[in-house]
């Protein structure tokens, strides 16, 4: 009798597209970054944002009911942008493994949060959530968005606190929601670069706890 792992063996060799509900998703081991990994935090207690670069939206730090590391963290505000984005000082990195947590506030178009990572001269990747859709998606931006790769999700809620994860070793990206592996995806476009923050549309996304491990490239 085929096991679950073999059927799913089979349908790869076949060419077969897998999507995978988090549920029945095959347990697979994070990817380990590369010796010399260097750590930076950001709890946004008392993060000055003059040394970040602010791509596109209003980004503030204020008070957050509820913010996981204290009483602050970052929001994006603005509502009538397609996309915004802002980039942590520390990097550029090769290998990275990002953690943030995030709260999709409101938006009727759009109720997102995502990491972006090898950020350079406006080139990147964005791994994303939205309150308002049942995915979790990769995408990269290169004057324009292109989708990666893509899972299926109970929608994380509005008004509560999520986290999502992010690790690119090489051509190869995992992103994880809640804890549970949903995308893994090769990909070499972008080598190298920083990591940032990112919401859509009329997403009001509060951000906190960022964490970064990288590798210089």
């Amino acid at each position: 009798m085929l096991t679950h792992a073999r059927v799913l063996t089979v349908l790869a060799m076949a060419g077969l597209a897998i999507v995978l509900r988090p549920s029945s998703r095959v347990a697979a081991d994070a990817l380990s970054l590369p010796k010399g990994a260097t750590t930076e935090r950001y709890d946004f207690e008392t993060t000055n944002l003059k040394d970040w670069q602010i791509v596109d939206g209003r980004w503030v730090t204020e008070p957050v009911a509820g913010a996981p590391s204290g009483q602050h963290a970052l929001v994006q505000r603005e509502t009538k942008k397609s996309y915004d984005v802002i980039v942590a000082p520390a990097g550029p990195y090769g290998d990275v493994d990002v953690t943030v947590r995030f709260k999709p506030m409101s938006g009727r178009e759009d109720a997102s949060g995502g990491i972006v990572f090898r950020f350079h001269e406006g080139r990147y990747y964005v791994v994303r959530a939205n309150a308002l859709e049942d995915n979790f998606r990769l995408y990269y931006y290169d004057r324009s968005r292109h989708q990666l790769a893509s899972a299926r999700v109970t929608p994380p809620a509005l008004g509560q606190w999520h986290t999502i994860r992010l690790i690119a070793v090489g051509d190869r990206i995992q992103a994880f929601l809640n804890g549970a592996l949903l995308i893994d995806h090769r990909d070499g476009r972008f080598r190298a670069g920083r990591v940032g923050l990112w919401t859509k549309a009329d997403s009001v996304t509060a951000f906190d706890d960022l964490v970064i491990r990288g590798v210089a490239p």
